[in-house]
C-alpha cells in the first residue's frame, strides 16, 4: 500500500466556518498562495453554492493558484454541482466534493430521506459531477454514526458511479480512536471496489479526538487526512493539519507513513491564517504554539543545553521557528542563567555567578518571567556593585485629571544637585507626568513599556511600576513603588533615567569579572 498520505487542507472552507473566522477574497488568496508553500496535496476553496463570494473565492483561487488540486463543497443537488463546476473552470487540476448524509438520525431527522433515496441521490450526484471533472470525492456525512452495512454500500455505490476519492467524516466528532480505526477496516475488508479509491478522512474535534482519529485512520488504510491549518474549524475545529503532519514526520519510524508538505512552512502558515482570523493559537498547542520549544524547567533546560534531543523530539527549526526558547523563571537553573548571561556578554567568575544567580531566583519568585533588562540590572547592582548616581532626583509631584479638566503635572526635581520645577500636560496624569519630567531632564530617550502590579490586594494597595527605556541602542530598566500610581510612575521613569545616565558612561562592551 502507499506509504503517502495526502494533506487536505480545508481551512478555507470548515476553518472558516469558525465563529468570526470569515475572510475576504484577497485574504483567502493568500492563505491559498502560503498553502501552496506548504505543499498541500488538495486545497478545499470553498463552497461555490453557498454564497457569490465563496464562488468568487473559489473562481480566484482556482485560476490563480497553481499547484494544488483546487476543490469545491457541493452537496447532492444538481445547482451545487454545476456551481461548483463553473467556479472551477479553467483550474489545472479541479475536484468536485459533494456529500450526503448516511446516518439515520441524520437522514430521518434532517434530510427525511430513506437510505435508498439516499443512495440514488448519491450516485445521481457523483455521476454529475463526474461529468464535469474528472476527480470526483464524495463524502458520507456523521459516518461514524452510521449502521456499517449501509455505509458500505454507499461507498461502494459511489466508486462504481466515478468517485476516486471517499471520504469518511466523523462530522460530530463522537468517534473513538479504536471504534474509528475499526470502521476505516472494515471498508476496506468490505467494500467490494475499494482499491479503486482512496479512503479519507475528516475528523471534528469535540471530544478532543479529532487527531487521534485521523491517525487511527491512517494506520487502518486511510490515505487522505482533511485538516485545518491550526486546527480551526466548526465548532471545536478539526484536525490540526500540523499535528497530523508532524506525527507522521516524527514517527515515521513506527508508522513508516510520510506526507510532501514542506515543514518549514507550518509556523509561516499558522501565523498567516492566525494574523487574518484573528483566532489566536493558545500557547500550549502543539508544534505552533508560543510555548511548544520554550523551556523553563532548570532540569529540561539543562538537558536541553547539553544535548538538544534530551527534551525536543523535534527541531524547532523543521517546523520553521528560529530556535528554542529559553524562559528564564523561577524554574530555571544555574546552567541556563550562566548560558543566558555568556550570550549578554557577562563572563562571571563562580563566586559572582553564584551571588547574581541567588539575586536572580529572589527575583524570580516575584515575576512570571525575568527579562534580558533584569539581568543587566542584576549584574550592575549585585555584581559590580557600581553605585548608581542619582543625577535625577523627583522632590514633589502634582498631578490632575478629571472626566472635564485636561490632565497636567507638575513636577519639581533636583538635577544635578539643583532645584528645577516645571508642569506639562498629557494624554492622562502619567503621561503629563512623564512629558514633565521629560522636559526637565531633556532627555531623547524611548519609553518602551509600562507596566503596573499590585504588591498588595485592596485598593490602597502599593503599586508597583516598571518601566523600559531606550536610547542610543542602550535599554534599562526602571522601577518605582507607592500607594499613589502616578507617584510610582514617575519615580520608575526616573530610575530608568538615572540608570541610562550611568549606562551610557559606564557600561563595558564584554566585561569579564
Amino acid at each position: 500500500m502507499d506509504n503517502r498520505v495526502r494533506i487536505f487542507d480545508t481551512t478555507l472552507r470548515d476553518g472558516e466556518q469558525s465563529p468570526g473566522a470569515s475572510m475576504n477574497v484577497e485574504e483567502k488568496i493568500a492563505v491559498a498562495r502560503q498553502l501552496t508553500k506548504l505543499g498541500v496535496d488538495v486545497i478545499e476553496a470553498g463552497f461555490a453554492f453557498s454564497s457569490p463570494g465563496d464562488f468568487d473565492s473559489v473562481r480566484r483561487i482556482a485560476l490563480e493558484v497553481e499547484g494544488p488540486v483546487i476543490c469545491s463543497l457541493a452537496r447532492c443537488k444538481p445547482e451545487d454541482i454545476d456551481a461548483a463546476a463553473n467556479a472551477l473552470k479553467g483550474a489545472p487540476r479541479a475536484r468536485i466534493h459533494t456529500f450526503i448524509s448516511t446516518s439515520e438520525i441524520h437522514l430521518k431527522h434532517q434530510f427525511r430521506l430513506t437510505r435508498s433515496e439516499a443512495l440514488e441521490r448519491a450516485v445521481e450526484m457523483v455521476r454529475r459531477a463526474r461529468g464535469h471533472v474528472v476527480d470526483v470525492e464524495f463524502s458520507a456525512m456523521d459516518a461514524s454514526r452510521t449502521e456499517p452495512a449501509y455505509l458500505y454500500e454507499m461507498i461502494g455505490a459511489v466508486i462504481e458511479a466515478g468517485a476516486g476519492t471517499v471520504n469518511i467524516p466523523d462530522t460530530v466528532g463522537y468517534a473513538l480512536p479504536d471504534q474509528f480505526g475499526a470502521l476505516i477496516k472494515g471498508i476496506r475488508d468490505n467494500v467490494r471496489n475499494i482499491d479503486r479509491a482512496i479512503i479519507s478522512v475528516h475528523c471534528h474535534n469535540d471530544l478532543g479526538l479529532a487527531v487521534a482519529n485521523s491517525l487511527a485512520a491512517v494506520v487502518n488504510g486511510a490515505r487522505q487526512v482533511e485538516c485545518t491549518i491550526n486546527g480551526i474549524g466548526e465548532r471545536a475545529g478539526n484536525a490540526s493539519l500540523e499535528e497530523i503532519v508532524m506525527i507522521l514526520r516524527t514517527r515515521k519510524d513506527v508508522l513508516g507513513l510520510d506526507t510532501c508538505i514542506a515543514t518549514e512552512q507550518i509556523y509561516p502558515s499558522s501565523r498567516l491564517v492566525s494574523g487574518i482570523t484573528g483566532i489566536m493559537v493558545q500557547p500550549n498547542k502543539a508544534v505552533v504554539g508560543d510555548n511548544a520549544f520554550a523551556h523553563e524547567s532548570g532540569i529540561h533546560q539543562d538537558g536541553l543545553l547539553k544535548d538538544k534531543s534530551t527534551y525536543e523530539i523535534m527541531r524547532p527549526e523543521s517546523v520553521g521557528i528560529s530556535r528554542s526558547k529559553l524562559v528564564l523563571g523561577k524554574h530555571s537553573g544555574r546552567h541556563a542563567f550562566k548560558t543566558r548571561l555568556s550570550e549578554m556578554g557577562y563572563d562571571l567568575s563562580q563566586e559572582n555567578l553564584d551571588r547574581a544567580f541567588d539575586t536572580f531566583k529572589r527575583l524570580a519568585d516575584l515575576k512570571k518571567e525575568v527579562f534580558d533588562e533584569d539581568l543587566e540590572a542584576i549584574v550592575q547592582d549585585e555584581v559590580l556593585r557600581v553605585e548608581v548616581p542619582d543625577r535625577y532626583r523627583l522632590l514633589k509631584l502634582k498631578a490632575e485629571s478629571g472626566t472635564d479638566t485636561p490632565p497636567r503635572a507638575e513636577v519639581v526635581m533636583e538635577i544635578d544637585g539643583k532645584d528645577a520645577v516645571s508642569s506639562c500636560t498629557g494624554d492622562g496624569p502619567v503621561d503629563a507626568a512623564y512629558n514633565t519630567i521629560a522636559a526637565l531632564t531633556g532627555t531623547k530617550s524611548r519609553l518602551l513599556k509600562y507596566s503596573v502590579n499590585a504588591i498588595t490586594g485592596g485598593t490602597d494597595a502599593q503599586g508597583e511600576v516598571s518601566v523600559r527605556v531606550e536610547e542610543g541602542g542602550h535599554i534599562v530598566l526602571g522601577q518605582g513603588s507607592h500607594t499613589d500610581i502616578i507617584v510610582a510612575s514617575a519615580k520608575a521613569y526616573i530610575n530608568a533615567l538615572n540608570r541610562l545616565e550611568h549606562m551610557k558612561k559606564e557600561r563595558r562592551d564584554t566585561p569579564v569579572l
